[in-house]
């Protein structure tokens, strides 16, 4: 067997009195492909940069193989001191470096290499990281969540780059698919210590709930062996002293093992507050299209949505995903054709605008909206620190400013406030951005249990593979077609030699055709301004303002004799009507413009 190309022994590490790595042992040989698993702040991150020397342990010893090159991308990558991706990349390859796989990469990811590194969207800097990693060819590679703000192709791209890659690999993700795919060795981190076993990560979930199968065995042995030399200890025979002191000291140490046994972290305990249950029909869009200058966003879509049905919408971002879900659930009007929604809806949806929640509150305030220590789940009041501790957040986290949480930390926030809300209908964006994988399986548990219906948007394709009975694609030029059953089932209805080339060039194509029907627009590698977020948040609710004074107005008009009877009050209603119809068009209109702009430079 090759000698390994990295190797850590006996790591240990400790932050704020809490030991976070306990005697690691992992060793990383050439070739080899391992997925490093682990709950949310078990130290993944933390051990990866270890590995990567950027962090310096406690103690225990760090060995790379003499000559071997490392590349570890980070989940922030720093962009100070470049001004264009191109410099960027070509600053992480080494003295004897070839400069033509930088460009090419970065040409691969949809990037030209002149882009300002300060301007970049998510789903730019993510993949100008990853072309600086990959450029060089390393013996190893490092990566922190690469999956993430990346759509479908590119996940799928860059999946088969990394298959055809001779060096090893070392992935963190919560990505399943992805995971399986690539890995062919697993390293738990589990309790600040790391388990190994030779098999990827198809073979790790079964293998995980063996090994806490038997630790409990273990425990529940150690409980009755505490409980029989305690009852020795209280009525045995006395015997020479010797002996007696012996057990004493056994029971001593017994009670010890069990009071320093770390268990294994809970599971979050997600719960949807169902409202009443809606009419069989939720939602009806019958030929509904909408457009933004010349460009095409949804053209002639149709569909039924019933209760109980779980539809994914995918493709690639800046496609117009989130414009057709505001479509069907009625928070903006089709240009043409119609959307009927079913009654007594009760919608939430889980707000992945994470930038929108002030990062100075505390996750109390949050929860509680700054009143009081309650939270209102399902219409009733339940004390913040049970709510907080149903998605595994600790009774010290509650006066804890957002800012700091973790990913994941955020991501359990986000369901928390969305799922709060009683409801029928679950409209949610991104749902398992951050989430470790058993959380991942509460959420899907809960999803299966929820009585209502379900409309998610997700790159995650094993995911939709477990949760929808249908997927919504699109196909170009505006149009979308809807395929029964999950992601692989729409692949294999839909070929799967198009699932890459087909949607890459179609995005490529939109984003073009953008450009051109937009010659003064601002670049759109930008950030939205503050007063573009605001109105981005408020413009919904100018939306249903006017909607309902429109509908109020209406119903003035629909008496018949209302002309006969009062003259000025009809001309009154006449003209609010016209004028909250100019406004509503010009507010839909200036939400869409926000919405496709926040597409194509956040989640690009």
């Amino acid at each position: 067997m090759a000698p390994p190309l990295i190797q850590l022994k006996d790591i240990r590490l400790t932050f704020g009195g809490t030991p976070l790595l306990t005697g690691v042992e992992l060793s990383v040989s050439p070739m080899e492909r391992v997925c490093l698993i682990g709950r949310n702040g078990s130290g993944k991150s933390t051990l990866l940069k270890i590995m990567a020397g950027l962090v310096e342990a406690d103690s225990g010893t760090r060995f790379v193989q003499p000559g071997a090159t490392i590349r570890y991308l980070p989940q922030e990558p720093d962009f100070s001191d470049h001004t264009t991706t191109l410099a960027y990349v070509e600053a992480g390859l080494g003295p004897g470096d070839d400069h033509y796989p930088a460009r090419y990469l970065l040409e691969q990811l949809g990037l030209t290499g002149d882009e300002d590194p300060a301007h970049l969207s998510g789903g730019e800097a993510r993949r100008a990281a990853l072309a600086r990693v990959l450029a060089p060819s390393p013996d190893i590679l490092l990566l922190d969540e690469p999956t993430n703000h990346l759509d479908l192709p590119t996940i799928e791209w860059l999946e088969a780059e990394l298959e055809n890659r001779r060096g090893a690999l070392v992935l963190i993700s919560h990505d399943r698919r992805f995971l399986t795919n690539l890995s062919r060795s697993t390293a738990w981190l589990d309790r600040g210590q790391v388990r190994q076993i030779d098999r990827g990560f198809a073979a790790f979930e079964t293998w995980r709930d063996e090994v806490l199968a038997e630790e409990e065995r273990e425990q529940h042995k150690l409980e009755r062996r505490i409980v029989d030399e305690e009852h020795w200890l209280r009525y045995g025979v006395s015997g020479r002293r010797k002996r007696n002191v012996k057990r004493l000291a056994n029971l001593h140490a017994l009670r010890a093992q069990r009071r320093n046994y770390r268990g294994a972290a809970g599971n979050a305990n997600l719960t949807a507050a169902e409202a009443e249950k809606s009419g069989k029909l939720v939602i009806e869009a019958k030929a509904i299209s909408k457009a933004y200058h010349d460009r095409k966003i949804v053209d002639n879509f149709s569909t039924r949505i019933q209760r109980g049905d779980r539809v994914g919408i995918v493709g690639p971002n800046g496609a117009g995903k989130t414009t057709l879900v505001n479509l069907l659930t009625g928070a903006i009007a089709p240009d043409s054709g119609s959307v009927r929604l079913g009654v007594n809806l009760e919608m939430a949806t889980l707000d992945q605008h994470r930038e929108s929640l002030d990062p100075k509150s505390t996750l109390s305030e949050a929860l509680t909206g700054g009143r009081g220590d309650h939270v209102m789940v399902g219409g009733k009041p339940k004390h913040v620190v049970s709510y907080m501790k149903d998605f595994l957040f600790a009774q010290e986290q509650m006066r804890t400013p957002l800012e700091v949480l973790s990913g994941g930390e955020r991501g359990r926030l986000m369901l928390a406030r969305a799922l709060a809300k009683p409801s029928n209908l679950l409209v949610l964006d991104e749902p398992t951005n951050d989430l470790d994988l058993e959380t991942l399986d509460v959420l899907e548990d809960m999803l299966g249990d929820y009585e209502g219906t379900v409309i998610l948007i997700s790159h995650d394709r094993d995911f939709l593979d477990r949760v929808v009975t249908s997927v919504i694609v699109p196909e170009g030029g505006g149009k979308w077609i809807e395929y029964a059953g999950g992601y692989s089932d729409m692949l294999a209805q839909r070929g799967a030699d198009l699932k890459r080339e087909d949607v890459k060039a179609q995005a490529t194509e939109e984003k073009k055709e953008t450009r051109a029907a937009s010659p003064t627009a601002p670049a759109p590698k930008r950030r939205l301004s503050f007063n573009e977020k605001h109105a981005l948040e408020t413009l919904p609710k100018t939306i249903a303002r006017l909607q309902a004074e429109i509908g109020k107005q209406q119903r003035l008009l629909d008496d018949p004799n209302l002309y006969q009877k009062d003259r000025k009050t009809f001309d009154q209603a006449s003209a609010a009507i016209a004028t909250a119809q100019a406004e509503l068009i010009a507010a839909e209109d200036r939400w869409l413009e926000l919405e496709l702009l926040r597409e194509e430079i956040e989640q690009a």
